[in-house]
């Protein structure tokens, strides 16, 4: 983690809340899935592979979430960065949290028995990479200049 100077640069801004897009993708599915049914695996596969993207969700997404808390940075993207953390999980992917949350609405989708949740998982990875991700990185861009574009050449995006 590395502290930025005090400097006041422009919010990255985002067009939505980043977990409502994923809980819109989840009712869209749910919808879908009421007009235009599709199968899914047996239940019971369905299931034990729902728990595990949760669990997925619960092994990334909270200990990303606590890494920004403890570097007293503001998980919000609409928020100025204080903070570049580079360490835990940010290691391997600059974005966990929303890893995280493709997890959760995989895992919903799975545990209920929805596959067009899971349909909609790629329209909302767009709209997150698209509205949320690029607005960010160009902010970080500005705000730690060259130690956050080593940073990007070195830790993929998502995975």
């Amino acid at each position: 983690m590395t502290d930025s100077e005090s400097t006041p640069l422009p919010r990255p801004g985002f067009f939505l809340p980043p977990p409502l897009v994923y809980l819109a993708g989840v009712g869209a599915g749910y919808c879908l899935q009421r007009i235009w049914p599709l199968p899914l695996p047996p239940a019971g596969v369905s299931r034990a592979l729902g728990w595990i993207f949760i669990a997925g969700w619960a092994l990334i997404a909270l200990p990303a979430v606590a890494k920004f808390v403890g570097a007293r940075t503001s998980i919000i993207p609409g928020r100025e960065s204080r903070v570049l953390v580079q360490d835990g999980l940010y290691r391997f992917t600059r974005n966990p949290m929303y890893l995280g949350l493709a997890l959760l609405q995989a895992g919903i989708g799975l545990l209920w028995g929805q596959p067009w949740i899971l349909v909609m998982l790629a329209p909302v990875i767009v709209v997150i990479q698209r509205f949320t991700i690029a607005r960010e990185e160009r902010h970080l861009e500005l705000r730690f200049g060259d130690e956050y574009r080593a940073y990007r050449a070195r830790v993929r995006r998502w995975i």
